[in-house]
């Protein structure tokens, strides 16, 4: 008689785990809020969540089906989120009530590198923000920057080599072989002279951070339980790489500040104050311990920031100036008038002067945003500025960087690379949130001048010496990487590095 009751068993389970995955999903109906019908289970991310598609182009997706909106009511798997449109509520969030706004709440356990400036929130966030800021101000970018011209001579050796033999490069993989010199010896000290070294450590850090693993899926599902159970989103040999890395530094340099310079001695530097406070942040003064874990946990962020995002950014420039022939020989004349002016030397000043090479970098990031989406979390129940919503404490609010870059609201023709949208007088038409790479507000990318400043010297370095050509494999459409956490060229970037006469 038993097996009888096995059928009913198995339908109730589906029925209860049904109800459990799309017990929300009314959420934003019940607000009136407009959305995308949500799938069991996924959401709106079953694209991303089954790596079919990278979550910047789903989340550009679901931005640009609802023209009309301010915001749109979405489900990150069983949790509601939304979706911000509207560039004044953007500004809101943002800028104006920041305070309300400042975690990302991706924070997962303390350890494990979880007291990086990426995830962490609350008070360890403004205690190292308000400490690491002065690491990237213009002194100290324009002391590394030694370091980094080095590390460019060498990369420039490399290229010049390979050249000899074949025009064409796959420029992601080969650019990337340069910003990890230069992350490398700007934060750790490190001199790769032989850029052919496989590096197989540091690859593979590349590949368990940058690849996605569900536990960002189990963290939308279940916001807060990772923290809660101590558990990490990263995998445990990126934690011991990074605190191993810092460990062979400090003790190479006897704990205390060298001469170098570089991102450890500046670190250390900090670390000697020992218990530190700021009180940068609204009215609130807040501490934190330099221990060698908040080292590692930061050294894992600047490396991960420095060194990926800076080689697609640089592969994306030099990709549209091989399509852009036009742009590429206006940008070569500055290049060649600028550093004649500087005894043919490229300098920290000559690089600041390259009033077009800044338009070319902006339109790239324009068009290729790297980090998506920006991500907040509200702190309190808050009523959205213009609307009658009000969204709960607790609320993740999204940012399409890409949606919002792609708007033919604010950039007529989105798809064209064309660097005057940057021109003085049309960046002053535009709404000031309406650009945002580098995210906006206080809470922005910290390294953002770090990572210019390399891009600007490795391709100034290249154009002084090549032209970039397209070469027969060079797609007039690049696809998106389905397994990267960010955006980034599906299969590679193909060009032809042609020597100027």
């Amino acid at each position: 008689m038993e097996v009888y009751y096995i059928p009913l068993v198995v339908i109730a389970l589906y029925y209860a785990l049904y109800y459990f995955f799309t017990r929300n999903f009314n959420y934003w109906k019940k607000r009136n809020v407009r959305g995308p019908e949500p799938m069991a289970l996924f959401g709106n991310l079953k694209e991303s969540a089954l790596r079919q598609k990278n979550i910047g182009l789903v989340m550009q997706e679901i931005y640009d089906s609802y023209p009309e909106e301010k915001v749109v009511g979405m489900f990150r798997m069983t949790t509601p989120s939304l979706l911000i449109r509207d560039l004044d509520i953007l500004k809101h969030i943002m800028i104006k009530d920041f305070e309300l706004f400042a975690d990302r709440g991706q924070e997962f356990s303390k350890q494990g590198l979880g007291q990086n400036l990426f995830h962490a929130d609350g008070d360890t966030w403004r205690a190292l923000r308000g400490r690491f800021t002065p690491i990237f101000t213009s002194g100290k970018l324009k002391q590394m920057f030694g370091i980094m011209h080095d590390r460019a001579d060498i990369f420039m050796d490399y290229v010049s080599k390979k050249a000899e033999n074949n025009l064409e490069f796959e420029i992601h993989s080969l650019i990337q072989k340069y910003t990890v010199s230069v992350i490398s010896a700007c934060a750790f000290g490190l001199d790769l002279q032989n850029l052919d070294n496989k590096l197989e450590d540091l690859e593979l850090i590349d590949k368990l951070v940058l690849e996605p693993n569900f536990g960002l899926e189990v963290d939308m599902m279940f916001p807060g339980l990772l923290k809660k159970l101590g558990f990490s989103l990263l995998p445990k040999p990126v934690g011991v790489f990074f605190n191993k890395l810092v460990q062979n530094v400090m003790t190479l340099r006897g704990g205390k500040p060298s001469n170098r310079n570089d991102f450890m001695d500046l670190i250390l530097q900090l670390r000697e104050m020992g218990n530190v406070k700021s009180a940068n942040f609204g009215d609130m003064q807040t501490s934190l311990e330099i221990t060698d874990d908040v080292i590692a946990a930061q050294a894992f962020v600047f490396y991960v920031a420095g060194y990926e995002t800076s080689a697609t950014t640089a592969s994306y420039l030099l990709y549209q100036l091989a399509l852009n022939q036009d742009v590429q020989d206006k940008l070569i004349a500055e290049i060649d008038e600028v550093t004649e002016a500087h005894n043919g030397q490229i300098t920290y000043e000559s690089l600041k002067e390259m009033k077009y090479f800044n338009k070319v970098s902006d339109e790239t990031l324009r068009l290729y945003s790297i980090v998506e989406p920006l991500q907040r979390k509200c702190a309190t129940d808050y009523k959205l500025p213009g609307t009658d919503i009000t969204i709960e404490k607790g609320t993740i609010v999204l940012v399409s960087p890409r949606g919002i870059h792609h708007d033919e609201k604010y950039y007529p023709k989105p798809e064209v690379f064309d660097p005057e949208r940057f021109s003085p007088e049309e960046v002053g038409k535009r709404h000031p949130c309406a650009y945002l790479p580098f995210g906006i507000g206080q809470r922005n990318c910290i390294g953002m001048r770090f990572g210019k400043l390399q891009t600007a010297l490795c391709v100034t370095k290249l154009l002084r010496k090549f032209r970039i050509e397209p070469s027969k494999n060079t797609k007039q459409v690049l696809g998106v990487d389905k397994n990267r956490i960010i955006i980034g060229p599906e299969n590679g970037i193909y060009v032809n590095f042609v020597p100027r006469k």
